[in-house]
């Protein structure tokens, strides 16, 4: 669940807009001036702001200057402010979106759904890409990390590239040469055995574990990952 701060010195307009973000599932945090706001920032984590221009104490564009300091978060601002020049400033700020008040709440979600989507959803799918799953086999590339059955196995860098590189092309048949030279990023040579070691030092490591044999050798071709 996204949490969403709305930060604005009038409470009906935040209680207005929590209504309509929590009909939409979103979790929602209220502050109503900018210490109040980078208070609930320091100690929370929050997702997407809400931010309102003209506030006691600080300022929205000053919160959002500040915000941006510490982190990425995404910031709309809204303001009773309509020139050009204003937005152009929130925007300079630091704020990812403007909305200018009165607006229609339904916009002010929709806009919402936008930022969190282009600053979350292509991030998880980038994620997502980097982890292989193969059965009861889990290889994660973002923290290069092999497990089995939830149980790490402890691999070289070059065995984990090699298993990365043939589990992420699934039931393909790599020759040693292009083993050797898409992992060390070297030109291969006949007689050059390195990748045959690897490749069994790598069934030594995860075939016990897996209790079936994971990596299958084409004879007079190469190796492939059925899984």
């Amino acid at each position: 669940m996204r949490h969403i701060l709305i930060v604005d010195d009038d409470r009906e307009i935040v209680q207005l807009i929590a209504i309509y973000l929590q009909n939409e599932s979103f979790r929602v945090s209220k502050a109503f001036n900018g210490e109040e706001a980078l208070a609930i920032v320091d100690r929370e984590k929050i997702d997407l702001m809400i931010l309102d221009v003209m506030m006691p104490k600080l300022d929205g564009l000053e919160v959002c200057r500040r915000v941006r300091a510490r982190n990425h978060v995404p910031i709309l601002m809204i303001s009773a402010k309509s020139e050009d020049i204003d937005k152009i400033t929130g925007l300079m700020s630091g704020a990812d979106d403007y909305l200018t008040k009165p607006f229609n709440p339904l916009e002010l979600v929709a806009r919402v759904k936008t930022l969190i989507r282009r600053a979350y959803l292509y991030q998880e799918e980038q994620r997502e890409d980097e982890v292989i799953r193969l059965g009861n086999l889990v290889v994660n590339k973002t923290f290069h990390k092999v497990t089995v059955n939830g149980e790490t196995i402890s691999l070289t860098a070059k065995e984990f590239d090699i298993l990365f590189l043939m589990a992420s092309h699934h039931g393909r048949v790599f020759s040693s040469e292009e083993i050797f030279e898409q992992v060390w990023k070297e030109r291969y040579f006949q007689a050059n055995n390195t990748v045959m070691v690897h490749i069994s030092n790598l069934r030594e490591k995860l075939e016990k574990e897996l209790g079936y044999k994971l990596i299958k050798t084409i004879w007079g071709v190469g190796y492939k990952i059925d899984g």
